[in-house]
């Protein structure tokens, strides 16, 4: 009993290891060695950067950007503002000031780049992490890299983009129009998607990742964090960051490090210095005093490859695993032999029958399928109950960490109610055998749609041995068996928790189908317990205390704020005008101008103004006419040549705006066009009827040229945004109370101006 009790714990020791060793336990000092990262000495710039929302066309971002240049500067580096107008693929229209800095190296030419951004979200963001983490984290690595002494063999450019957080604008203006993008041969780019967590790398590559990988395991980073995987599913999900546009424009390769933790602080107020988890800062920096040493001495003409390569982190060894996509193949092949090699020993020796294997399968597709509906329904659940969530649009809550805990109880406890008459009626090792098979076809399939995880063979091998163990011996040691658990806590272990918290808690059917996974695995550990019953008791109570403690913190208050919205929305046309949000239950800050009922569904949705979510207003409320300046209309040409139209008109602002959104409803008709002299894709228009988004700065105007059929009639529907609601003068709007955040990825805080222009 006593070293079940030992087995347990060391499980469990196991399960907390394998976090804690992802990630930096102790934070570099001020007082260390002028060559070594200092998180504290990086913590003054990040103190001066992220004071306020620093967004493009404010000017707290002119006051940043002159920051950032004067400490490259003083770090020696010969550096420019790279200007010019950029229009993305999705129709985001943007100047952008990028910040561009080189050292040269002995060899000359060839470069590595560090790339980060220094604008913030538009919807209120500070920038502390998101990207205020990546510049500092650059400005304290390069401080102590030339503090060494140490003269670099290649070039190192800085690339501190702007309009990143509109449409990785700077990227595009830097990789298509700067004489030194044709320098880059490898890019280290440093983002965050929380304020928290341990950073993780995935590489971007158009070719095989082979010498790249090779390279990251080369420099030796401290607290290495990453698989193939990751890069798999971010290719899936719409999402990139500035490096994908060096992939997808240059055919530049590089590495992405990431934090992705404390999600719920994302593009808000909270994403300020206070909030930033030193621990990540720390883990950045060893990344980039190791990419560095490393990537400045190396030979970066030689990191094209044309194979690939899984890899994936293992803490034991404080190292990456690699080894290539040819082996996959192989690998499985072997497995699935060394599988029915030990089913025939087992049927051979009387250990192994059909009828108990059988039962062992139904708890296992029992268990599976009873914590595929509990994960699928729960965020579904969650939001019924608390309603209030649906506030939190990407998804992941204050509470997020109690509710991934009380489902991985739930799930384990569903496990052992599953399992419970089985062990008493099947040895151990008939119970292993479908969940390897099923691990088995998993793996098959990953090895022919998604090559990068099919590292999760590794524990599979090690599963095939635990049977072998089980079947061979009638008492075999639990110590010998947890040991062969580690290569599954520790590679698999921490997807239980990276999925709900990078993706929202909608994946907690990702934490629960993984944790069935994994529990059938550990069949060879568990099955010498007794009282399976009483365990699933026992997770069921832990089930119950995270999701009491989940609801304890489920109000907001001034730790947990509450995301709300409003605008003021004035239509030019009809001169009428509304209050508007976005928000699904009203608050004190919100009922005084939407009132207890609003108008429901409002038919501003009609043209949805763009946003990471693709959100729609909520409520409307009739609302005084306040006199705003509207911009000014020209039409500078209007010509017909050979039966086709062409026309040039320009938006003039005429008040202080921020953003300018253009929908057409004859945009189909449009032979080409153009916006401040920049081709605008025709595909853009069928995106619920938007031409662009227009995010101004220098109150520069709006030139649309295009082309249309003689005879065609086409009108433009013009949303004019200036983020100024709560402090216009013609507008008396309260502050929030503390227990609010104005709401992210949508635009807010703001006066918009509707107006239609009709070309006959």
């Amino acid at each position: 009993m006593i070293k079940k009790g030992m087995a347990i714990v060391l499980l469990i020791a196991i399960v907390f290891w394998s976090f804690s060793a992802l990630i930096p336990s102790e934070i570099s000092s001020i007082d260390v060695p002028e060559t070594q990262f200092s998180s504290h000495r990086a913590l003054i710039h990040l103190k001066a950067i992220s004071k306020a929302p620093h967004y493009l066309g404010s000017e707290e971002h002119d006051r940043v950007r002159n920051y950032i240049m004067n400490q490259l500067q003083d770090l020696g580096l010969t550096t420019q503002i790279q200007e010019g107008w950029s229009l993305d693929a999705s129709g985001n229209l943007a100047k952008p000031r990028n910040i561009v800095a080189r050292l040269k190296g002995s060899d000359g030419g060839k470069a590595l780049l560090l790339s980060t951004h220094y604008d913030t979200d538009p919807s209120s963001a500070i920038g502390a992490s998101d990207a205020g983490s990546g510049i500092v984290t650059i400005l304290e690595g390069l401080r102590a890299f030339l503090s060494s002494g140490i003269k670099p063999k290649n070039d190192i450019i800085v690339l501190i983009t702007d309009a990143e957080e509109l449409g990785l604008n700077g990227a595009h203006l830097f990789v298509n129009r700067h004489e030194w993008a044709k320098d880059v041969q490898v890019v280290l780019n440093l983002e965050a998607r929380g304020s928290g967590g341990p950073g993780i790398m995935f590489i971007e590559t158009n070719q095989g990742n082979a010498k790249l990988i090779q390279g990251f395991k080369a420099a030796k980073p401290a607290y290495p964090l990453g698989n193939s995987l990751f890069y798999s599913i971010y290719k899936i999900l719409p999402n990139d960051t500035d490096l994908t546009v060096f992939r997808e424009h240059a055919d530049i390769s590089g590495f992405n490090f990431a934090f992705i933790d404390d999600h719920f602080d994302y593009h808000t107020e909270l994403d300020n210095y206070n909030r930033l988890d030193r621990s990540s800062l720390e883990h950045q920096g060893t990344y980039m005093m190791a990419m560095l040493n490393y990537f400045t001495q190396a030979n970066l003409e030689d990191l094209e490859s044309p194979y690939d390569e899984v890899y994936f982190n293992m803490p034991i060894f404080n190292t990456m695993v690699v080894y290539p996509f040819s082996w996959i193949v192989p690998m499985l092949i072997l497995a699935i032999l060394a599988f029915i090699w030990v089913l025939r020993y087992g049927f051979r020796h009387k250990v192994l029958h059909l009828k108990a294997i059988g039962e062992g399968a139904l708890s296992f597709f029992v268990a599976m399928i009873l914590a595929g509906l509990v994960g699928y329904f729960a965020w579904p659940a969650l939001k019924l109950v608390y309603p209030q969530y649906n506030e939190i649009l990407q998804g992941f809550t204050y509470n997020g960490h109690d509710y991934i805990a009380a489902f991985i109880a739930l799930t384990i406890a569903i496990c052992c109610f599953a399992y419970h008459g089985t062990y008493s009626k099947a040895s151990t090792g008939n119970l292993l055998v479908i969940p390897i098979a099923v691990w088995l076809l998993l793996c098959t399939g990953l090895a022919v749609k998604l090559k990068g995880a099919s590292f999760f063979i590794i524990p599979v091998y090690f599963a095939i041995l635990s049977l072998f163990v089980v079947i061979r011996q009638k008492a075999p040691d639990i110590f010998l068996l947890v040991l062969l658990s580690v290569p599954l806590l520790t590679i698999i272990g921490p997807f239980v928790q990276m999925f709900p918290v990078g993706l929202g808690l909608k994946m907690l059917i990702s934490s629960t189908l993984f944790v069935v996974l994994m529990f059938s695995l550990l069949i060879a550990v568990f099955g010498t317990f007794k009282h399976k019953r009483r365990w699933g008791y026992l997770f069921v109570f832990l089930a119950g205390y995270f999701l009491i403690s989940a609801h304890g913190h489920s109000d907001y208050s001034s730790e947990r704020p509450k995301p709300n919205s409003l605008l003021y929305v004035f239509d030019a046309d009809d001169s009428t005008a509304v209050w508007a949000t976005y928000d699904k239950i009203l608050d004190g800050f919100t009922t005084p101008f939407l009132g207890e009922n609003p108008n429901d569904k409002s038919s501003l949705n009609r043209y949805v103004i763009d946003s990471k979510y693709h959100t729609g207003f909520t409520f409307t409320r009739e609302a005084p006419i306040q006199h705003l300046d509207q911009f000014k209309y020209q039409k500078e040409r209007d010509t017909i040549i050979e039966g086709i139209r062409h026309i040039k008109m320009t938006l003039t602002p005429r008040r202080p705006v921020n953003r300018i959104e253009l929908f057409s409803d004859a945009a189909h008709t449009f032979k080409t066009i153009q916006v401040n002299g920049m081709p605008l894709k025709r595909e853009n228009s069928t995106k619920r009827q938007r031409l662009l988004t227009y995010y101004v700065s220098d109150q520069d105007p709006l030139v649309l040229e295009f082309e249309m059929p003689e005879g065609e009639k086409s009108s433009f529907t013009i949303y004019e945004a200036s983020y100024d609601l709560l402090t216009h003068h013609a507008f008396d709007i309260p502050a929030r109370s503390d227990h609010m955040i104005p709401k992210p990825f949508v635009l807010n805080d703001a006066i918009v101006v509707r107006k239609t222009i009709t070309i006959d």
